[in-house]
């Protein structure tokens, strides 16, 4: 008689499906790739963008952002991930969708791949009406609307979105968008909304896409998840690993051998530097018109510069309007190489908030001795005229170069402080801050920062000046330091470029020479 009982072979439990799972199965089985060589297939995502959908759905995120370099598909996943609230799984009756971009141009790349999507797929064509004039995207059936939207048209605030994607929020110079802060506003109606913030790094930490950023790896809202592909700024920009870093599509759709070109070619020509760092490696830096970039300029500050006391120095003086930074940069060649000594100005009254709206640590770098706080709500002439006296005393001052925009208000002073009028007149050399003057000082500048013949010291302050300083002009022969097109304060720089102009070494322009005589 058989006394072994019956045994029943348990069963695997099946784990339920997640909001991610439902969302990546939707995309692979109702996607299919709308272009390049795999144009036809069905579309399967990289176990990456499989970890960002996770991160985004199963951790029930109101905004999420997604910062890596270019061409690793980001248009393809951003719309992907609209057609799922659209007419997916996650669709909600009657909802808007929208994606957001500065110019009509990119507005159009999202809704232009999300539109060959549906062409594509015989499970969506039937269900989605595709409107190519007015960029829009509706499901008849469900009440679903999906438009394209740039900020070069007028915002309009009667919007009600459910899902938002913001494509290259990073070209939004400064703090504030109008379109995003509408769209923004206008999700509070929803139950359940979701922005997706995909794009490049902007430039600088004072631009919307960085306060973003910097704020959601701070925290303090659990709901926004922040995803950044970006390579340290200290690490060599031209390395497989370092470029690998903010590029996790590499080697999968996005092309090796163009990437590694590129690489190359911003290694031989360094103008091309910054526009690689900033679109490649997705780091903040400035990828138009750069004056110098970053790797060359701290190439030049690997040690102190030597004590310019006692030495002949020529100098550059850029002097502000009431509230902004004032600058003097004095060099001396010593031994080849020339060593640079700068002395910042800015008013020590709303010094901290200044810090604050600027998001540069001015009031820190005060503290250290980096930047001198002028008594008063304004740059004080009086107090600037006593400091450049107590200064020159030190050294052995041959020329000092200004823009004569503000020098009538400052001369008086200086005569005032004890500066006899002759010496004024024999040190000081106007040098004009166009083209015909700037271009000459600025390619003699330029030389001696990529032959490594200026050393600075990575002084925080000319440092944030160089980083932020961009030319204009239609070539190297007719370039000039533009304060309208750079991104923050370069006002070191062009004492800088001054100094190097009144320097020997080169030919004076016409009337900076009649005023040396």
């Amino acid at each position: 008689m058989d006394l072994q009982p019956n045994v029943v072979p348990l069963k695997r439990r099946k784990r339920k499906p997640t909001r991610a799972d439902v969302v990546i199965k939707w995309i692979e089985d109702n996607c299919f790739v709308a272009e390049g060589k795999l144009l036809g297939q069905p579309v399967k995502l990289a176990d990456w963008q499989k970890v960002e959908i996770r991160r985004i759905y199963d951790g029930n995120a109101r905004r999420a952002i997604l910062s890596f370099g270019r061409k690793n598909g980001k248009t393809a996943l951003a719309s992907y991930l609209m057609l799922v609230h659209l007419v997916g799984p996650l669709m909600v009756i009657n909802s808007q969708l929208y994606s957001t971009a500065q110019s009509r141009e990119q507005a159009a790349l999202i809704y232009h791949f999300a539109a060959k999507t549906v062409r594509m797929s015989p499970t969506l064509s039937p269900f989605v009406t595709i409107r190519d004039a007015a960029k829009e995207l509706f499901c008849p059936e469900i009440g679903t609307r999906y438009r394209a939207l740039s900020a070069e048209v007028k915002t309009s605030f009667g919007l009600s979105p459910v899902f938002v994607v913001h494509d290259e929020l990073g070209q939004v110079r400064g703090p504030r968008s109008e379109l995003y802060d509408a769209l923004e506003t206008a999700t509070g109606a929803q139950e359940d909304p979701l922005t997706l913030i995909i794009s490049t790094q902007a430039p600088t930490d004072n631009d919307l896409l960085s306060i973003l950023i910097d704020d959601a790896k701070g925290g303090l809202d659990p709901r926004t998840i922040v995803s950044l592909y970006t390579a340290p700024m200290d690490l060599d920009p031209f390395s497989p690993e370092t470029i690998k870093l903010a590029n996790p599509a590499l080697g999968n759709f996005l092309n090796e051998v163009e990437v590694y070109a590129m690489a190359e070619d911003a290694r031989r020509m360094p103008t091309r530097e910054a526009e690689f760092r900033n679109l490649v490696l997705n780091q903040r830096v400035e990828a138009s018109n750069p004056f110098v970039a970053p790797g060359v300029w701290a190439a030049c500050g690997k040690a102190p510069p030597a004590d310019l006391r006692g030495k002949r120095v020529y100098g550059g003086l850029d002097l502000s309007e009431a509230h902004d930074l004032t600058a003097l940069v004095l060099i001396s060649d010593i031994g080849g190489v020339w060593h640079v000594a700068p002395t910042f100005w800015l008013p020590s009254e709303g010094l901290r908030e200044k810090s604050r709206a600027d998001r540069i640590p001015y009031d820190l770098w005060r503290d250290q001795g980096f930047l001198e706080a002028t008594p008063g709500k304004s740059i004080s002439y009086e107090y600037v005229a006593t400091r450049l006296k107590e200064i020159f005393s030190s050294y052995d001052v041959v020329k000092i170069g200004f823009d004569r925009w503000n020098m009538k208000h400052l001369k008086p002073w200086l005569e005032k402080a004890g500066l006899p009028e002759q010496y004024v007149d024999e040190k000081f050399v106007e040098f004009g801050q166009g083209t015909q003057s700037m271009s000459p000082a600025l390619r003699d500048l330029e030389s001696l920062i990529l032959d490594e013949k200026i050393s600075h010291g990575m002084h925080p302050v000319l440092q944030m000046c160089a980083v932020n300083a961009v030319v204009e002009g239609k070539d190297s022969a007719n370039r000039k330091l533009s304060k309208n097109k750079s991104r923050g304060r370069i006002d070191g720089m062009v004492a800088l470029a001054m100094a190097v102009g009144v320097a020997p070494g080169r030919q004076l322009p016409f009337d900076a020479a009649a005023w040396i005589g």
